[in-house]
């Protein structure tokens, strides 16, 4: 054989292992087949912008220094304190502007509107066990009292401790109102009950060192959601939640208990299907069984809509094998390091789907920078669905718009809620 026709039978042996690495790669990220999502009889993903743990006012994506807030960033901060204190949270967070989308269908006027929704919001955490007092005191100014303000620092916008802090039941409740699918995250206390909280422990949002794996879940009752001292260094998205000092406890106005981290149970009672919930099951490389099996059991018995989500893709195959009903996405970030253990392969692996043949998700819950990589491009032409995370301004949205069907947002207001439910 000539050293020609060597060469071309080498290139067609190359060419033969391309295209069998190829298709590899296509089965290995490839979502679940639509013929097996009706066979199943499996949901869509809702039609929803997801509000990220919630409508809140601190927290996660929120600055950690007020003097750099832009203005996206006010407007979503005013909505849930409107929505969650009423006219009172309005006045003393100095941002009247009605938001995009929150179109006033009352006809007793835009104020009227968000005092009811406030209203509405006391009942809804009344039927959780939030201990609404009987009527919103006032000040001798007129504003609302109960909103969280260190009498001692003056009670200007600066000082104000949260109403609505990120993975609470007011922000959830905030949520519903503003008409906003809801991203949250699950977790299991000392003696197993599940949790609504992102952090495995409370020093971020509570300033609380301790792990909550290692509470039981009366103890993290008495543990209150709000800021911590805020470092010099932190950054947007980590950083501590925002505020002056670490004295104030989150209150919602004229409500007298402190706000905890919820149960998933509450959570689920409060939301009770006026929009859909996309739980995230938090967890390392192995997978969580009783997390997963005591969540799916608050979820099994819920009737509103919910789908899931995970960056381990254990948890998808969960799902695959015992709620194929149940609409599935696997979480992931491109990985562009260098690959030199196998925690490093596990990773790049996940960052470019190449571990859905696992769980066969119906949608990629991708971070919003790595709309355009190619593992993702792949994974929609193959018939899978996208999920932008997180969003944090109108213009990332617009830039996300070609490469995404939904969206979970945070500290601006998208313009287009869902329609408001209808009484229940």
């Amino acid at each position: 054989m000539g050293s020609v026709a060597r060469i071309v039978s080498a290139g067609k042996a190359l060419a033969g292992v391309g295209l069998a690495v190829g298709a590899v790669g296509v089965w290995a990220l490839a979502p679940r087949p639509e013929a097996a999502r009706r066979l199943q009889g499996a949901l869509g993903l809702p039609q929803a912008c997801y509000a990220h743990r919630g409508l809140h006012d601190a927290g996660s994506g929120l600055e950690a220094d007020p003097s750099k807030d832009d203005a996206g960033e006010r407007e979503y901060v005013a909505l849930a304190r409107r929505i969650v204190g009423g006219d009172g949270a309005r006045r003393v967070s100095g941002h009247k502007a009605v938001p995009r989308g929150l179109a006033d269908r009352s006809p007793r006027g835009a104020g009227a509107r968000r005092t009811s929704q406030s209203e509405a919001v006391t009942q809804e955490l009344a039927l959780v066990g939030l201990n609404p007092d009987a009527a919103h005191a006032r000040s001798a100014d007129g504003t609302a009292a109960g909103l969280g303000v260190d009498p001692e620092a003056g009670g200007g916008p600066a000082a104000q401790a949260p109403l609505a802090p990120e993975n609470s039941l007011p922000a959830f409740a905030a949520a519903c109102q503003a008409g906003y699918g809801i991203e949250l995250d699950v977790r299991l206390t000392k003696d197993k009950q599940v949790v609504v909280v992102h952090d495995d422990d409370l020093r971020r949002v509570a300033g609380d060192q301790r792990k909550v794996a290692d509470l039981t879940y009366a103890q993290l009752r008495e543990v209150t959601l709000g800021p911590a001292p805020v470092a010099s260094n932190a950054s947007v998205g980590s950083s501590p939640m925002r505020a002056t000092g670490h004295r104030y406890h989150a209150r919602h106005a004229g409500r007298s208990e402190p706000i905890h981290v919820p149960l998933l149970s509450d959570v689920l009672a409060l939301v009770d299907g006026r929009v859909p919930i996309l739980v995230e099951y938090k967890m390392g490389s192995a997978l969580d069984w009783e997390l997963m099996e005591r969540t799916d059991a608050l979820l099994s018995a819920y009737p509103g809509p919910y789908l899931i989500e995970s960056f381990n893709p254990l948890a998808l195959a969960w799902y695959r094998r015992h709620r194929p009903t149940v609409c599935r996405g696997q979480l992931a970030v491109p990985y562009h390091g260098k690959v030199r253990s196998s925690a490093d392969l596990a990773r790049a692996l996940a960052g470019n789907l190449l571990l859905d043949w696992l769980g066969r998700p119906d949608f990629a819950a991708y971070e919003w920078h790595g709309g355009a990589a190619p593992p993702l491009r792949l994974f929609r032409a193959l018939g899978g669905e996208s999920v932008a995370w997180t969003l944090r301004s109108a213009e990332a949205q617009s830039q996300s718009r070609a490469n995404f069907d939904r969206f979970i947002f945070e500290s601006y207001v998208p313009a287009r809620p869902l329609p408001l439910a209808g009484p229940r």
